[in-house]
């Protein structure tokens, strides 16, 4: 006869098979909770989608991207000559990209700080964008909106050759208004622009402009001998200033190609 012992005593296979039966219950329950994750993810990927807050997981680039920054350590490579010694220091500001691009920015300002004039020499990186207007970045330089819409206001000849001039659209003839400017070159790709307050008739307000295009000159061009090439081209045809402007300003042409070599 068997001992009570004996009769309670659990052999090896039914520990295995207890075993067995308690991993399997693990890991089912295991499984439901990844599927329970990974339909919540789902769910949750389908309401950024539809709610348009789904990042691009096409672009390789980091959203966040620096922009422009100013560049302190950064050497002048341009100047304005002065008429004289009486003319004050224009404030010199440097800005670079990360994808290349540079912006040497000189700016006047009168005695109350209100605004001058501003002349700014954009060297373009990867970051330029060809289907931009220019005409957005220039009403902007004239401490207006991008959207405003400037009009041309003839061409000057200056030392880079003709310059479009603008002014805002409805800005009465007569009125003393400031006036933009911009000159791009292709080779090398460059961009001139900037605006004058200066000045109590239209050309005189002209004149300046030209006046300080043609006093602008390089100080380096670093490794650019394109850009050294383009200001020695110039320093040929630079002419004395004229502050009661000349009779060889191009008023005549009209609606000149932005992106062309004006």
């Amino acid at each position: 006869m068997q001992s009570p012992e004996a009769s309670t005593a659990v052999s090896p296979t039914q520990i295995h098979l207890a075993l067995a039966a308690f991993a399997d219950e693990v890991i089912g329950t295991l499984a439901h909770l990844i599927a329970y994750v990974g339909a919540l993810a789902l769910f949750a990927i389908l309401a950024l989608g539809a709610l348009g807050q789904l990042p691009d997981l096409r672009d390789d680039e980091p959203a966040d991207k620096p922009g422009w920054s100013a560049a302190d350590r950064s050497h002048p490579a341009f100047a304005v000559s002065r008429l004289d010694s009486s003319e004050k220091t224009a404030s010199y500001t440097i800005f670079r990209h990360p994808e290349g691009g540079r912006r040497d920015a000189l700016r006047w300002a009168s005695e109350a700080g209100q605004p001058l004039a501003e002349l700014e020499i954009y060297r373009e990186g990867g970051e330029f964008d060809v289907a931009r207007p220019a005409t957005a970045d220039l009403a902007v330089q004239m401490g207006l909106s991008a959207a405003t819409t400037l009009e041309q206001a003839g061409l000057i000849d200056t030392k880079f050759g003709p310059v479009a001039l603008f002014r805002p659209v409805g800005a009465a003839q007569g009125t003393r208004a400031c006036l933009g400017y911009l000159k791009r070159s292709e080779e090398p790709a460059l961009q001139i622009s900037g605006f004058s307050c200066q000045g109590d008739t239209l050309p005189a307000r002209r004149a300046a402009i030209a006046c300080t295009l043609n006093r602008l000159t390089l100080l380096t061009s670093g490794n650019e001998p394109r850009l050294a090439e383009l200001f020695a081209r110039a320093e040929l045809k630079r002419r004395a200033c004229d502050s009661q402007g000349s009779s060889d300003w191009l008023l005549g042409a009209a609606n000149a190609q932005l992106r062309g070599a004006l």
